[in-house]
């Protein structure tokens, strides 16, 4: 669920966003080069001959803030408050200052994104993490691969209710990898299952990268959360699906010789009834969400708020015994800390769309497009090029924020539906977790891979990670050709959500 609002767990950096608090420090070298493109692109903003020339100026400067792990708010807002400065004046400034932060973040249906986030944290701070990936992990182990495969469905449902990526990652990584490599699986197997496990979190419902998405965007919050669970749970079913087939023709890669068979402890149906039955109050969340919605009880928000008031009792039942105050209030810290983030990113966000309007970037941008001659699927297919080298230099959410605000306009020309373009936009942003050199889903685990707890004596190098991508990033790349092949898989769901509950689906 996401959008890097991240929470911390044993052994990690505090932080917010993984461009603010993961990538590593820049050297002296790279600041000093940093700061000296910094002055370039304020001489060449202050001495541009027209308004989009000085645009291109400012988005230069946002790039180089950004390469330099410059907070992505503040390389939103201070080069568009620098633009609007230089062509339009301090009046245009301060209107921008005055109006921005309200309007960015006033919008009612942005309130479900604290109640989501505190679901997120009561949930995780609850215990749920490891009880369902116990769960996947039993009902799954008897298929080829099974061990993956199960990996696979707790990372799609612990992604999805913890509001966090890289925490789940965390946590799988830590319970996943040791289990897979006991069972013979190739170590690379292993380390590439957890980097990929969490990508369908980020669409499944609640997810707050959609949430941002739609408050960028301007489309209901509703059925664009709604938009992303049938594409979130295909990605899933396709990594499952890649698992198995290794299972199947290639059996050594997942344990399946007398090696990985022996160390395999045999699950009982007992075992695997008794899983279910710790983990009832994952269900009980979903059907208050998503049946609150479908039944036309509850709008968007009001579900959130619902199931952030479900996670509360959940996690007061299960710490009862375990000092359940005190987890309540670090969960409510975290939720006002990562709220304030995403919306100081939002207001940057704004300020820049404004910078775009003022310039006129976007229609220039939507022209050069359209002048290229090139069709709906030629476009997709660029923007995933594009996105995919983009990752390898910037998060999610940065590339989010950097190219909505500009592509938007273009939809609309090359017959794209914003709803199915949101549900796209944050599969391909979520390469850039795992894709290198930034690639910080990777960083993660191999960093996690190290202790001897985890790789069980084996040494899994660097490279090793970067190979085990090689083997799942393609299966990345043919689901979003799927879907744009069959953009109906976006869109039939909210379609339903919009017949059911009527206009209360926008809220």
């Amino acid at each position: 669920m996401t959008a890097d609002t991240q929470t911390t767990p044993a052994g990690m950096k505090p932080g917010l966003l993984p461009s603010d608090s993961r990538r590593k420090k820049p050297k002296p070298l790279t600041l000093a080069i940093g700061f000296g493109l910094v002055a370039v692109c304020l001489i060449g903003l202050f001495t541009s001959p027209s308004a989009a020339v000085a645009g291109m100026w400012c988005v230069g400067m946002m790039l180089v803030l950004m390469f330099l792990s410059v907070p992505v708010a503040i390389a939103l807002a201070v080069p568009s408050l620098v633009g609007v400065y230089a062509i339009s004046g301090v009046p245009a400034m301060e209107n921008i200052l005055s109006t921005s932060p309200f309007h960015a973040v006033s919008k009612w249906s942005m309130s479900v994104l604290p109640m989501f986030i505190f679901m997120g944290m009561l949930l995780t701070n609850s215990g749920m993490t490891t009880k369902i990936y116990r769960a996947t992990d039993r009902w799954f182990s008897w298929l080829p691969g099974g061990i993956g495969i199960g990996t696979t469905a707790a990372g799609a449902g612990l992604a999805s209710v913890s509001g966090s990526t890289i925490g789940m990652t965390y946590a799988l990584g830590r319970a996943g990898i040791p289990e897979m490599l006991r069972a013979g699986y190739d170590k690379r197997v292993a380390v590439g299952t957890v980097i990929v496990s969490g990508l369908p979190g980020n669409l499944i419902p609640p997810s707050i990268l959609l949430v941002i998405y739609a408050g960028i965007a301007s489309v209901p919050v509703g059925p664009q959360l709604v938009a992303g669970a049938v594409p979130g749970i295909l990605v899933a079913v396709f990594f499952a699906l890649f698992i198995l087939c290794l299972g199947i023709f290639a059996p050594k890669l997942v344990g399946r010789g007398a090696k990985g068979a022996a160390a395999r402890e045999k699950v009982t149906w007992g075992q695997r009834f008794r899983s279910l039955g710790e983990i009832w109050g994952f269900p009980v969340i979903m059907i208050v969400l998503f049946g609150g919605m479908f039944s036309g009880v509850f709008t968007p928000t009001e579900a959130g708020a619902a199931a952030a008031l479900t996670a509360l009792l959940l996690l007061l039942l299960h710490t009862r015994k375990d000092k359940p105050l005190q987890k309540l209030t670090q969960a409510a810290f975290a939720t006002v800390s990562a709220t304030a983030a995403i919306f100081f990113i939002m207001i940057g966000a704004e300020m820049l769309t404004k910078l775009l309007a003022i310039t006129g970037l976007a229609p220039m941008m939507t022209d050069f497009i359209t002048g290229l001659g090139l069709s709906r699927v030629g476009f997709l297919l660029v923007l995933i090029v594009l996105y995919v080298i983009m990752g390898m230099f910037f998060d999610t959410l940065s590339m989010m924020l950097l190219t909505i605000p500009i592509l938007l306009p273009t939809l609309e020309v090359m017959e794209v539906s914003p709803l199915w373009f949101g549900v796209f936009v944050v599969l391909l942003g979520e390469l850039g977790m795992i894709t290198p050199p930034v690639g910080i889903l990777s960083y993660i685990v191999h960093n996690i891979s190290k202790a001897p707890e985890v790789n069980l004596g084996q040494n899994i190098t660097l490279k090793d990670v970067f190979t085990s991508l090689l083997w799942f990033l393609p299966i990345v790349i043919l689901f979003l050709i799927v879907m744009i092949a069959v953009p109906q898989m976006t869109e039939w769901l909210p379609a339903i959500l919009e017949k059911t509950s009527g206009g209360a689906a926008t809220q």
